[in-house]
């Protein structure tokens, strides 16, 4: 199951202030995803079926115009089963715990600016499309293999005249996402990002994130709530494709910090913990990396 590998948002992803016209930025960030175990249909967590996940992220941002910025990205995953063994998917891609990798999705974004630059309403689009045809059934998998389409919104305001070194961003996506056996699986996120400049090199900030998926199916629980295991998984064909057809619903909280260390090289540390949900992993993620901008006036 895969639900954790996305514990933590693009850090272009959850801009609402785009670049200007002509600069471009590339971001290579490095993610480790402890998945400490799942939580059934009542939120209980069952700690079983523990996997880790590692992650080399590519980004690369460029300002078409003043308002207008492109976004192509794609990570390479690392994935391993970390629990008991047997373990619960029965898979030897599991039964080994060894590391598999591959590139996963690759994604193409556009975002529009409107505002100036204490305050932001960005629109945005973007695509989602497996780099190839991957495993996808286990717990040590790099993703769902499924396509998406999503439109947005980002919000952005550098509170100045409150407090002048603080900026309040705030984003919300709904994802069409391809159906898997013709069951609906759309998908809403938002977030909340509050930072404070200490000084005119370091940034620090807190976030919260929410995902509520409008379809899929729910495993159930053993307290009978809503119902027994395997719930509406009630068919060998429905089992088969648990890992890409739950009800993922979940809370997260996080923050981190980003330094300046030079007037082309931002680099920014994370962390995001589960805090509550169902038919979700339980865990946390922490993200490095580091941002180089390039065709900025000398």
């Amino acid at each position: 199951m895969v639900a954790a590998l996305a514990l933590a948002p693009s850090p272009v992803a959850a801009q609402a202030f785009t670049l200007p016209q002509g600069v471009g930025a590339v971001t290579l960030a490095w993610q480790y995803v402890d998945n400490t175990g799942h939580r059934l249909s009542d939120g209980f967590l069952v700690e079983r079926g523990q996997s880790v996940t590692m992650s080399a992220d590519f980004e690369l941002d460029y300002g078409v115009t003043d308002r207008l910025s492109a976004t192509f990205g794609i990570p390479y995953v690392f994935a391993k089963y970390t629990g008991g063994l047997p373990p619960p998917s029965n898979l030897p891609v599991d039964s080994c715990r060894c590391w598999h990798s591959t590139f996963q999705d690759f994604s193409l974004a556009a975002r529009y600016h409107l505002g100036d630059d204490r305050w932001a309403v960005t629109p945005l689009v973007r695509y989602t499309r497996p780099s190839h045809d991957y495993r996808y059934q286990g717990e040590a998998v790099v993703g769902r293999d499924l396509q998406e389409g999503q439109i947005g919104v980002n919000l952005g305001a550098r509170l100045v005249g409150f407090l002048p070194r603080a900026s309040l961003q705030a984003g919300y996506t709904y994802a069409f996402v391809e159906k898997v056996l013709k069951i609906p699986l759309n998908r809403s996120n938002a977030f909340i990002d509050l930072g404070y400049a200490l000084t005119r090199r370091l940034y620090v900030h807190g976030n919260g994130l929410w995902q509520h998926t409008h379809g899929g199916l729910r495993f159930g629980s053993p307290t009978g709530n809503p119902f027994f295991p395997p719930g509406e998984l009630n068919t060998p064909e429905l089992f088969a494709q648990r890992d890409r057809i739950l009800r993922v619903n979940n809370w997260k909280v996080g923050g981190g910090l980003a330094y300046s260390a030079s007037p082309v090289v931002d680099v920014f540390a994370a962390f995001t913990k589960f805090v509550s949900g169902t038919d979700s992993h339980n865990g946390q993620a922490y993200t490095v990396g580091a941002t180089w901008y390039f065709g900025l006036p000398h």
